[in-house]
């Protein structure tokens, strides 16, 4: 019988700007044992997001990751060894875990779910955090009604592609702002908005003009920078913005300015900012909606998935890179 290895994805050493895969390293360490009490897991599922970036670097501190110390995410795990007799092998669980192979827990901090008939991935996607800060953000913050116009930036991401199709569901005119004809394509005509507007593109700012003839009401803002700024100047009187993130400051060499920001005060915008930490509390309420939308056919899933936890951190790059759709998830092997 071959036998189990442990291996981890630890933080060798902090980035200054982008992080690269030199800015971590794998080890490999003893396989734990459990106690009375405890459960030992396997990994099926990593959660790679963005949110990490601000947490490696030591901006945001409230959960830090210090060189040394192993990464950590969402996952969704397997019982390999039980000594709590609320759970069992076979058992699938969602959990706060280091980014490696096996993991012992309470049963406290685990929450069983059901694959039977939906993918254990679509925990950590459509039916995950990332579905969650969607609702929220769209929903709570930007309160869009049927008939106006909502714009999402990186549509094609994991926030930002459930945020738009819970615009379509709402009644509202879908428009998505992404990085390439590839990605609008998939925005379109996979996620079903109604529009989607290359950033990249010398024409953005026509094209967005032309892609919302009656201005914007909501904007789901992930990105910032001059994306941001364009959309400002199309802004309708009362529009909302669900801030969720600003994920082209991170790595900005000086501050970021914006010729358009008096339209905020003209047209009596409203800005909020928000993180999904607002909504765990409502998790459950959230999921109930997008279990029904999702078998139901209006919420579509897609997942960019990486093999083996050795790829981790080349999952993480490419994600801030831009290189996936949907979802980023590393599957351990």
């Amino acid at each position: 019988m071959q036998k189990r290895v442990n291996k981890q994805v630890a933080l060798a050493s902090r980035p200054e700007k982008n992080a690269t895969t030199e800015h971590f390293r794998i080890e490999e360490i003893a396989m734990p044992q459990p106690a009375e009490g405890e459960i030992l897991l396997r990994t099926r599922y990593l959660s790679v997001d963005p949110y990490l970036l601000r947490v490696i670097k030591g901006i945001q501190t409230y959960a830090p990751v210090n060189p040394g110390d192993v990464m950590f995410g969402r996952s969704v795990c397997d019982v390999v060894e039980s000594r709590d007799p609320g759970f069992a092998p076979g058992d699938t669980v969602f959990m706060y875990s280091k980014w490696q192979n096996y993991h012992l827990a309470k049963g406290e901090s685990l929450k069983k779910i059901d694959t039977s008939e939906i993918p254990a991935s679509a925990y950590l996607s459509v039916l995950g955090h990332s579905a969650l800060t969607a609702w929220g953000g769209l929903l709570d913050v930007g309160q869009p009604k049927a008939g106006e116009t909502v714009v999402v930036s990186a549509a094609a991401g994991a926030v930002g592609s459930v945020a738009g199709q819970l615009a379509r569901i709402k009644g509202c005119r879908a428009v998505g702002i992404a990085g390439g004809k590839a990605k609008c394509d998939h925005v379109v005509d996979f996620l079903g908005f109604d529009a989607c507007v290359d950033y990249k593109s010398p024409n953005f700012e026509k094209d967005l003009r032309a892609a919302v003839p009656n201005g914007i009401d909501v904007y789901f803002e992930n990105v910032g920078g001059f994306v941001f700024d364009t959309v400002l100047s199309m802004l309708n009187h009362s529009a909302r913005i669900p801030l969720c993130g600003l994920i082209s400051h991170y790595n900005a060499d000086e501050p970021v300015t914006f010729r358009h920001w008096g339209q905020m005060l003209t047209q009596l915008v409203r800005i909020q900012a928000f993180r999904v930490s607002d909504y765990v509390p409502r998790m459950d309420e959230a999921m109930a909606d997008m279990k029904r939308w999702y078998s139901e056919g209006l919420l579509k899933n897609h997942e960019s998935i990486a093999q083996g936890i050795e790829n981790a951190p080349t999952a993480f790059v490419d994600m801030l890179s831009g290189r996936n759709l949907g979802k980023q998830l590393v599957k351990l092997d």
